[in-house]
């Protein structure tokens, strides 16, 4: 083993892993790659598209600028960690097919994890809060309306 492989223990999805990575590798390309979670997409990699976004610890982080090494001892969820245990979807997910928040599909699992962070919290929000809690993720198809459409509804509940 290289000199620049180090062991990452975490829990990903609900499942304990242990992966050597590379010192330089992004917690993306250890997600997509090593663990073949392929709802975390490569886009812009220097976090500003949200493509990527995963939940760590409770709260969102673009996986390609945030290091598989800083993973260790952390719990990561990813869109596939959403589903239940006979692959029925999750609220969020129903709601954004209900409410047409899908087009290309390429931004929607970042836009949804990071929906699952404010449903999380529980709180009640109007619109423009949701648009500024969602303003890290890109869509370059839907123009955020129904996608912000879709959070209304489940959070509003």
């Amino acid at each position: 083993m290289g000199k620049n492989m180090q062991l990452v223990r975490c829990i990903v999805n609900g499942r304990e892993i242990e992966e050597y990575v590379d010192v330089r590798e992004s917690l993306l390309d250890m997600l997509r790659n090593r663990l073949g979670l392929t709802s975390v997409k490569k886009g812009c990699e220097v976090g500003e598209c949200g493509a990527c976004t995963v939940i760590i610890d409770g709260e969102t982080y673009d996986s390609c600028i945030y290091m598989a090494v800083w993973a260790n001892g952390k719990n990561i969820r990813t869109l596939e960690g959403l589903t239940g245990p006979n692959g029925e979807l999750s609220k969020i997910q129903e709601a954004f097919m209900e409410e047409g928040a899908i087009q290309c599909g390429f931004c929607t699992p970042g836009f949804i994890m990071s929906a699952v962070v404010l449903m999380e919290k529980g709180e009640k929000l109007n619109r423009d809060a949701i648009k500024a809690h969602m303003a890290g993720n890109l869509c370059r198809c839907t123009g955020y309306h129904n996608i912000v459409n879709a959070v209304e509804k489940v959070l509003n509940e």
